[in-house]
């Protein structure tokens, strides 16, 4: 079980980029339908597997790799099943890496499922499969199969009826002035957002440095490189190609993230908002939590570093060197794991691309692991000022530890926000927080101790310092909490203040009253003849909550939106399913047809038609008669979003 928590960012990560790297497909599929009666047939499904890869049975261990899944479309109501599913011979296998006998398939496999007819008039059977299927990495996969009774070709058709028609048709505004959209803009925010995520993976790639499993490694990969090489340049260039490999390795994992961009222009956006992949992120940080502390260790197996470090001694050279840094990202997993995973875990709390936002935090924190390598090669004096490994590692370790419980709870709030269960209120996260903050101050004061810790005989300078300040940012939640001062340094973390314990007026942002409805503000902006303030926004952006309780909350700018504006709140990460009338196949421009069936996909798709857009917070000012008063903006300061509305004010005069 802890090996797979460890693998699992791994496993989420690298099957993209392998896949996407493989010529050919690593199952191919072939099915019939075999007619036994009038009324039973057995539907058959095979799969090729490609050599070195193989794929899993139905009933492998539950504790292992995930088992194949069939779901029968239609059983019964149309059909019935007689029996289960049958498959062909397996192969069983004891999985050191799951510590649990698996099931699985090479080279062929073959499922048989018998079938009874309910409905004379159906002609048609559908199946769904979803598998997984591994080599060094393991890849889920889908598949439908499309069977019908009498041998014609199966089609799967999404269609687009007439209601839909109407109602994508709705969805399209007719905006008068469209070009101002995008007028005079540039790529300034786009790329200081790009820059600031650098420094956030660079910051946590310099935390790492500090964990046991990589500041070691440092005066031992540098001397290595130094003395064993026969002059000292060759040491220096091989040092320097050790740091760039390191730092490439990183930059790659974030590549398959991109792929999903080909997909859907908001798939990203749906799993970073998806509830339960914010419950599992929770799950995950909670392990990883309690990994820093010290009550077990997470490693990846110890057969990839073995392979990477005999590849790197027998290829030897620069590809050698690229195995050496494949190594180094290995076994130093169980210190870098869990910051990856709130690299991972925080470029979805930003704003901009997620794939584009991974990759430079990726980068970043493949900078700062690499930087140590490179420089200590070209100083080698340097070395003799490093500060010698000790207990000041552990407690790194353990203060990690809180920070990934704090990031936990984001996400726990993010499904709680989504998924409006009402349980984790701004007063009850923030509760926590602070018990979180005492607790850790506690620590560093030396009043208890983790399972990994030393005899604390004295405090360093170091630690009482950072105890003083994990009091400083306790107390400053606890003045916060009790209303005695705001806290707009931590705006967007919890939850918004409208999301409380106690009765509020308004579930908008400061209370404003606003529509969450675009058909309904715009009637109420035609009833009263004021422009419309469009906010595509969500529950879980944290940028929209910062915009909200750092700009708009200003007294200049409030009494603008709350006087003369129609605020328009459209949320776009809201799962919430939409009466089953409302419901409906969107086709874009391109023939695709897209599937609304929830508030999320509806206004996400309504924001990507009309403004070509899918970023949050995302802001336009519209007249009721949809004349575009102003550019569009995003994250602003308070003078810059102040005019922007004046100006929207005089545009629509």
């Amino acid at each position: 079980m802890i090996r797979f928590f460890a693998l699992l960012l791994f496993i989420v990560v690298l099957p993209l980029g392998t896949f996407a790297q493989t010529e050919d497909e690593p199952v191919v599929w072939e099915q019939q339908i075999n007619k036994i009666s009038d009324s039973e047939y057995e539907l058959v499904m095979q799969a090729k597997i490609l050599d070195g890869w193989h794929m899993y049975s139905q009933f492998t261990s539950e504790f292992g790799s995930l088992p194949s899944d069939f779901t029968y479309n239609g059983n019964g109501i149309a059909y019935e099943l007689l029996g289960g599913t049958t498959e062909s011979e397996t192969i069983k296998e004891y999985s050191e890496v799951f510590e649990v006998e698996e099931t699985y398939f090479k080279e062929y496999a073959t499922f048989k499922q018998r079938v009874k007819i309910l409905d004379p008039e159906i002609n048609q059977i559908d199946v769904d499969l979803f598998f997984q299927v591994c080599e060094e990495v393991c890849i889920p996969m889908d598949k439908k199969f499309l069977f019908t009774l009498d041998g014609s070709a199966a089609e799967l058709v999404t269609t687009v009826d007439d209601r839909s028609l109407a109602l994508g048709q709705k969805l399209r505004l007719d905006l008068k002035n469209r070009a101002l959209l995008t007028q005079g803009q540039d790529t300034i925010a786009t790329s200081t957002n790009i820059w600031v995520i650098f420094g956030l993976g660079f910051l946590g790639g310099l935390i790492a440095l500090l964990t046991p499993c990589v500041f070691p490694m440092i005066p031992l990969t540098v001397s290595f490189f130094t003395k064993h090489s026969q002059k000292k340049s060759k040491g220096i260039i091989n040092a320097l190609l050790y740091g760039f490999f390191i730092i490439l390795i990183y930059f790659l994992l974030s590549l398959p993230f991109h792929l999903f961009d080909s997909v859907d222009s908001q798939i990203l956006n749906s799993i970073a908002t998806n509830v339960w992949l914010n419950l599992l992120f929770f799950v995950i940080f909670i392990f990883f939590a309690f990994s820093f502390f010290g009550y077990y260790e997470l490693t990846l197996p110890s057969s990839w570093a073995n392979k990477m470090d005999d590849a790197s001694t027998k290829v030897g050279g620069v590809l050698g060197i690229f195995f050496m840094a494949v190594t180094l990202a290995i076994v130093s997993f169980s210190c870098t794991g869990p910051i990856l995973g709130g690299l991972l875990g925080g470029t979805t709390l930003a704003e901009g691309e997620v794939a584009s936002n991974l990759t430079a935090g990726m980068t970043g924190f493949g900078v700062a692991l690499a930087l140590p390598f490179a420089l200590f090669a070209l100083f080698p004096a340097w070395l003799n000022s490093l500060p010698k490994s000790g207990g000041w590692m552990t407690t790194v370790k353990v203060v990690l530890g809180f920070l990934e419980i704090g990031l936990a709870l984001k996400f726990l709030s993010n499904a709680d926000l989504v998924g409006h269960w009402g349980i984790l209120k701004r007063e009850i996260f923030l509760g926590i927080w602070i018990v979180l903050g005492i607790a850790m101050t506690l620590y560093l004061f030396g009043l208890y101790k983790f399972p990994h810790d030393g005899p604390i005989k004295k405090l360093s300078l170091s630690r009482k310092f950072a105890a003083f300040v994990s009091a400083a940012f306790t107390i400053y939640m606890i003045l916060g909490v009790t209303k005695i001062t705001n806290l707009k340094l931590l705006s967007g973390f919890p939850p918004p203040e409208f999301y409380s314990i106690f009765e509020q007026e308004s579930d908008c942002p400061l209370g404003i009253d606003c529509f969450k409805d675009f058909d309904e503000g715009l009637a109420y902006a035609k009833e009263v003849n004021k422009p419309i303030l469009l906010d595509f926004t969500g529950w879980a952006c944290v940028n929209c909550r910062k915009m909200e309780e750092n700009v708009w909350s200003d007294s200049e700018v409030f009494p603008i939106i709350k006087e003369n504006y129609v605020l328009i709140s459209l949320y776009t990460d809201d799962r919430q399913q939409l009466p089953e009338e409302e419901q409906f196949n969107y086709q874009f421009e391109s023939g695709r047809i897209k599937e609304i069936n929830n508030i999320a996909q509806k206004w996400g798709t309504f924001q990507d038609v009309n403004f070509g857009s899918i970023s949050q917070p995302f802001y336009v000012l519209l007249s009721p008669d949809l004349k575009v008063l102003n550019t569009s903006i995003q994250n602003s300061d308070v003078p810059t979003y102040k005019n922007w509305l004046l100006e929207g004010l005089r545009n629509n005069k």
